[in-house]
């Protein structure tokens, strides 16, 4: 196993014995974000949560959320993904990984993605499942769309030292974690 697959193992068993609840709260240093430098910014991308992930679905607790528009990936091809608009409740289909998708209606490109990781460091580069979908989609669309706010999503407790990274891996804008943004 390769280090990126050892840290992988790792932050994946550590998710899991750590996983909690977030309430709306974990949402403010967001909120206040996109207030200072994004406020125009309304189309927003999620992930359906699953694997202990972060459940960003709390995010429709939150009063501010409530005028944005709203899209979840599908996977396409082989380690490619699209955004497609989507809404709280409307239907979800599984695809090949077992993850619910939307729909295939309108396809969105959107101005501010919440990324899921299984460890991040302080330099903002992160480590997912391995297959590259959000790496490869955020390296295409910011060649087009110079203004694509990328916020990873995680636990404080998924912070890791220097991860090894490679040229195909994408730089994220932030982390959010229940102690704050960065």
């Amino acid at each position: 196993m390769d280090r990126k697959g050892l840290i992988r193992k790792k932050f994946f068993l550590k998710r899991k014995t750590k996983y909690f609840d977030i309430s709306e709260k974990y949402f403010l240093p967001l909120i206040n974000l996109i207030k200072k430098k994004f406020i125009n910014k309304k189309n927003i991308s999620l992930y359906y949560p699953n694997s202990y992930e972060i459940n960003i679905f709390r995010i429709f607790d939150v009063e501010y959320f409530k005028c944005f528009n709203y899209s979840l990936p599908i996977i396409e091809k082989e380690k490619e993904m699209n955004f497609y608009k989507w809404k709280k409740n409307e239907i979800l289909v599984l695809n090949k990984y077992g993850i619910p998708e939307p729909l295939k209606t309108k396809k969105i490109v959107p101005n501010i993605v919440l990324v899921p990781l299984l460890a991040f460091d302080k330099h903002k580069n992160r480590i997912g499942y391995g297959k590259g979908f959000y790496d490869k989609y955020l390296n295409k669309y910011l060649k087009i769309y110079k203004n694509i706010l990328t916020v990873g999503v995680a636990f404080s407790f998924q912070k890791s030292h220097n991860l090894p990274v490679n040229k195909k891996d994408f730089r994220l804008n932030y982390i959010l974690t229940e102690k704050g943004i960065f």
